[in-house]
Formats: structure tokens, C-alpha cells, sequence
């Protein structure tokens, strides 16, 4: 669960390390708060849609199983894992 999260964090990300990167190349420094001010709504929405998209395509194209998952169990005094079926 928390590599999902770090997942998601780090494409939230992405269009902040973008544009710091513009900043950079157009020689500007990208420490400056007066760059970030104006693009500062733009980012997050970039970020927020960014993540968005990423969990619909995974929610569409991420493999199913045809049969259900069956939890962990004991069976005979031995403790079996998980399976998908």
C-alpha cells in the first residue's frame, strides 16, 4: 500500500520536476518564488490530473483473475497462503 502511495506522490510530482527543469534550461533560477507564484494553481492541477489518469489506466488495463482470492488459511495444522484461484 505505501509503494502505491509513493506511486501516486511521485506523479503528482512529475509536472513540478517539469517545470523546474524549463526553469532551468531557459536560465532562469528555479529557486525564486516569483517563478512558482503565477504557475503555482496550473502545477497542481497538472499534478492532480496526472494522478487521476494514472489510477483509470490502471483500473482499466491492470490484470483480473477470473476467480476470487482466497485468504490465508489453516489446513491440517499447516498455515497455507493466500492464492487468487
Amino acid at each position: 500500500m505505501l509503494r502505491r502511495f509513493v506511486e501516486e506522490f511521485a506523479f503528482f510530482l512529475l509536472p513540478f520536476g517539469l517545470f523546474f527543469a524549463y526553469l532551468v534550461l531557459v536560465g532562469r533560477n528555479p529557486l525564486q518564488r516569483a517563478h512558482w507564484d503565477a504557475q503555482a494553481f496550473r502545477l497542481v492541477l497538472a499534478g492532480l490530473t496526472v494522478v487521476i489518469a494514472s489510477l483509470v489506466l490502471t483500473g482499466l488495463f491492470s490484470e483480473r483473475h477470473a476467480a476470487g482470492f482466497v485468504p490465508t488459511h489453516m489446513e491440517n495444522g499447516r498455515l497455507v497462503p493466500g492464492t487468487f484461484r
